[in-house]
């Protein structure tokens, strides 16, 4: 297993590179400019700053070659100044100017966004917590209702439980998240006046010092919560009831059967542990798709998660809070997919890899 995991993390690295590089190229392609950016607000200079557009883009390196751009966004710059292929450039005190000197993704160094002035990592850090918050909640209820009535229904098969359920799995698949949350944030926080079904309590773009803890605002996980795990339950209720269904037909369950136990014990016990390795597919994606967040939930009920910061970072061309994004989810998924590899030895001994 350990050879395994080397072996995977070893395959992901070319991966990884190929990810930076295409991003790169699609941001480097946009229309607009960094340099433009933060050199004009609304088409207008800012006032006061005098910051003059050449100079922004010489600083930037922006008529650099895009190999080298790519180069100093993975590596950062500082060896081209060290080498002096590049000087700094000098503030009015006559020191060099430091914000000049950047340093590379590979350092864990992001840049700066244009929108808040402040260091990518230090605003996505800011986040992580509210995303978690959110995303360990839906992982929950949709785990604790999915599975089990997936299990139920496939042993009343035919039933009216079983019915119901698969209507209800069809509807929770057929329904956008978002109309769904509209719908509830209309019922209930507007038609109902209820405070914490619109999910604003926390704000961090407001006041990010005066969050309350999670204890503290648990009614307000409510309708996230809701509107992110019912299409996982459906899913996950539908797996199970097929697996489960494919697993009561083997040969172990009917010499369980035969060997007189009883029959929650089969079901549960031997038929339940075997039907939840197709599950391990989607566990390792559910898993880490927490710290990615629920852009569209996140954004319906203001939600200050990672989703609802890369949705205002796209609408406002924050180049770097976008990439740093895009770079975290591509590490992200390929962490997914080796945690799936490990779900399925941990739920079946038989896998060896």
């Amino acid at each position: 297993m350990f050879r395994h995991i080397i072996r995977r993390l070893i395959q992901a690295i070319p991966t990884l590179f190929g990810v930076t590089i295409l991003s790169y190229l699609i941001i480097a392609a946009a229309p607009g400019g960094a340099a433009k950016l933060m050199s004009f607000n609304g088409g207008e200079p800012k006032k006061g700053s005098e910051i003059n557009t050449n100079r922004e883009i010489a600083r930037l390196g922006l008529n650099d070659p895009w190999p080298v751009q790519y180069l100093v966004w993975l590596t950062g710059n500082d060896w081209m100044h060290a080498a002096g292929l590049k000087n700094l450039d000098l503030d009015n005190d006559g020191t060099a100017d430091k914000s000049a000197l950047r340093y590379g993704i590979l350092r864990f160094d992001f840049g700066r966004s244009f929108k808040y002035k402040r260091e990518v990592k230090d605003l996505i850090g800011e986040r992580i917590l509210a995303t978690l918050e959110l995303g360990v909640s839906a992982l929950a209820v949709s785990l604790a209702l999915g599975i089990p009535i997936g299990i139920l229904a496939a042993i009343w098969r035919g039933g009216f439980f079983d019915n119901s359920s698969r209507i209800m799995a069809v509807v929770g698949s057929a329904v956008p998240s978002f109309w769904f949350g509209l719908l509830l944030l209309s019922f209930f926080g507007l038609t109902l006046g209820i405070k914490w079904a619109r999910g604003d309590r926390c704000d961090l773009d407001a006041n990010l010092r005066g969050c309350p803890p999670i204890y503290m605002r648990l009614e307000y996980l409510i309708m996230p919560t809701i509107v992110l795990s019912y299409g996982s339950i459906a899913g996950y209720s539908r797996y199970m009831r097929t697996a489960m269904l494919d697993t009561i037909n083997s040969d172990f369950i009917r010499t369980a059967r035969a060997k007189g136990l009883p029959a929650r014990a089969v079901w549960f016990k031997h038929a339940a542990r075997n039907a939840l390795i197709p599950l391990a597919t989607f566990l390792g994606p559910a898993l880490v798709g927490i710290l990615g967040g629920a852009a569209i939930t996140e954004t319906i009920f203001s939600w200050p998660g990672i989703g609802k910061f890369l949705v205002d970072a796209v609408s406002g061309r924050d180049y770097p809070v976008v990439m740093a994004s895009v770079l975290i989810s591509a590490v992200l998924t390929v962490i997914a997919y080796l945690i799936s590899d490990i779900a399925y030895a941990v739920f079946d001994p038989r896998i060896r890899f």
